[in-house]
């Protein structure tokens, strides 16, 4: 038996088979909870369907040795070893016992038919029914694709080596490190957590940024779905056939796939059913409540991401002034950089001692260590940017769109009104890709924790501000897909109407899903991509796995 307080009672046999083919996918599994399906992963899922219903029984005493079973789906556990298994199918004759694994594709052209990590989870089934009291000397894979059975010899040398492996499992328990990643290999590209393990971008940071090394976008460019934006006053969703059913005044105006859904967010007064909340959170598709005026209030989602190892360290970081000074310096230098871009691309004249301003402010906020300091200068470098702002619109029956300066709480104008409005929408997706990734999104390094607040959300946010918001808002305005009489205009402030919020978060979500450039990877992703590449690099950089975390500046 293994320490209770240093590492698991039992080992599962497919976490064997995982450690061995890929360490790494072994912690990022088993130890932070990490998992996604993929093609593989689903078409093995329909292979493993007849052998997951229980059926059949082991033989339970002496009485019956001389009776065949053949037995589906049996868990049984080995305390001495510490391991654990639900095999597919345990076939023989009284107590002789033969483990008979079930897999996807076809018998692979190699020697003996059976890869290592295959080889060693059978093994293990096999040490679990001996000490079970079964003599069991081999096993049997049979690959589905091609209808073949493999036999597999439990010989001394595969028993020391599998042995040799569980040892090897337990050390990693207790060190508590994640393993580096797989060096350019092969396996990467059909691993269904590649998105989570970045294996190349960590790998090139690992290497301190080796220009001759060549990083593969394992990353998918975009995402097959997509987030669902409802706004009609008095609507009603629930669940009918794997879809999300949207209903006013007893009709139904809109059957969604939920497969096709990321994330549902709602506007104002919209009843959403028990059943269908239910529904998303089972599927982890996040639903996002804002008031009819945009306000974020919160999501609702399953249950909190398993990796606590990652939540512990950020809550350690975060009480690191150190640390949250040179983090929040940087986000901060990426967002006076990309304000600066932001103005060399789109003002026709853009003032060059503003610019020069900004640039020297930038690299003044990377030298600071002190958050106060920070602020000031973030507050300063918005200031310079946002008096040039009114020059990046185009004239229009508006003059110079009556922008003068940033204002909020209530916006003043349909410019700042646009803004807000932008920024509440990105501080969502922000927040939910947070959590998802295994991030507490209240707990921030820059801005500090406040009632209410996603403090890390507002964090990460920063350098994506003006590249994605502000340009929208540009776009909108300069392409007049947002007219003057979009809005309504009121003594307190000015709010934008409920068609013109439609056209805006259908400019948002285009501007989310361009393809971009990555500025280090050199690989073109979304902009939707781009929030959770980042996402997961921070947790690399708070894990002390990388020494640095890359800022995103575009040029």
């Amino acid at each position: 038996m293994t320490d209770k307080n240093s590492t698991p009672s039992f080992i599962p046999a497919r976490m064997v088979n995982e450690y061995v083919y890929c360490p790494r996918l072994f912690y990022l599994e088993w130890v932070q909870g990490e998992w996604t399906d993929s093609v593989d992963t689903l078409k093995g899922n329909l292979a493993h369907k007849r052998v997951d219903k229980e059926s059949g029984s082991l033989p339970e005493s002496e009485a019956d040795e001389e009776i065949d079973f053949k037995a589906r789906s049996v868990f049984l556990s080995a305390e001495r070893l510490g391991v654990i298994a639900r095999m597919d199918i345990v076939e023989g004759h009284g107590r002789v016992a033969c483990p008979v694994d079930y897999k996807k594709g076809d018998m692979p052209d190699i020697e003996g038919g059976v890869y290592e990590p295959e080889k060693i989870q059978l093994c293990v089934q096999g040490l679990i029914l001996q000490e079970n009291g079964f003599e069991c000397t081999q096993g049997m894979i049979w690959y589905a694709g091609s209808r073949q059975k493999v036999k597999v010899i439990f010989d001394e040398r595969l028993i020391a080596r599998t042995l040799q492996i569980l040892t090897e499992i337990r050390e990693l328990l207790k060190q508590k490190k994640m393993p580096p990643p797989l060096d350019c290999s092969p396996k990467c590209p059909k691993c269904s957590l590649v998105e989570i393990c970045l294996p190349d971008e960590v790998t090139f940071f690992r290497n301190k940024r080796d220009t001759d090394f060549k990083i593969r976008r394992l990353v998918p460019a975009r995402q097959d779905n997509l987030p669902l934006y409802l706004y009609s006053q008095g609507a009603k969703l629930g669940i009918k056939d794997e879809c999300i059913q949207v209903r006013k005044d007893g009709e139904t105006i809109e059957d969604i796939g939920l497969k096709d859904v990321s994330s549902v967010s709602i506007f104002g007064n919209i009843q959403v059913s028990t059943q269908l909340m239910r529904e998303l959170c089972s599927r982890n598709i996040p639903l996002s409540f804002f008031s009819y005026g945009g306000w974020f209030y919160g999501f609702l989602r399953g249950m909190d991401h398993k990796n606590v190892e990652l939540r512990i360290k950020q809550f350690e970081k975060a009480g690191d002034k150190e640390f949250c000074a040179k983090l929040a310096s940087l986000l901060v230098y990426g967002k006076i950089m990309n304000c600066r871009t932001m103005l060399r691309r789109n003002h026709p004249e853009p003032d060059q001692e503003i610019l020069a301003n900004l640039k020297r402010i930038s690299q003044k906020a990377l030298q600071t260590k002190d958050i106060e300091t920070l602020l000031g200068l973030e507050g300063t470098a918005a200031q310079l940017y946002f008096s040039q702002f009114a020059g990046m619109l185009k004239k229009n029956e508006w003059g110079e769109f009556a922008f003068m300066e940033r204002n909020r709480r209530p916006p003043r104008d349909p410019v700042n009104c646009l803004l807000s409005y932008g920024y509440s929408l990105l501080v969502k997706d922000f927040t939910i890709a947070a959590a998802l990734v295994g991030f507490d999104p209240y707990l921030g390094f820059y801005h500090q924790p406040r009632y209410g607040r996603p403090s890390l959300a507002l964090d990460m946010m920063e350098e994506f501000r003006p590249l994605i918001v502000d340009s929208i808002v540009i776009i909108c305005i300069n392409n007049e897909i947002i007219k003057k009489d979009d809005f309504i205009v009121r003594n307190l402030g000015v709010s934008i109407k409920n068609n013109a919020k439609k056209k805006f978060i259908q400019a948002y979500s285009r501007r989310m899903e361009t393809l971009i450039t990555h500025p280090v990877f050199k690989y073109k992703i979304s902009y939707r991509q781009v929030i959770e590449v980042q996402l997961r690099l921070l947790s690399r950089f708070i894990m002390d796995e990388i020494q640095e975390y890359p800022v995103f500046m575009t040029r």
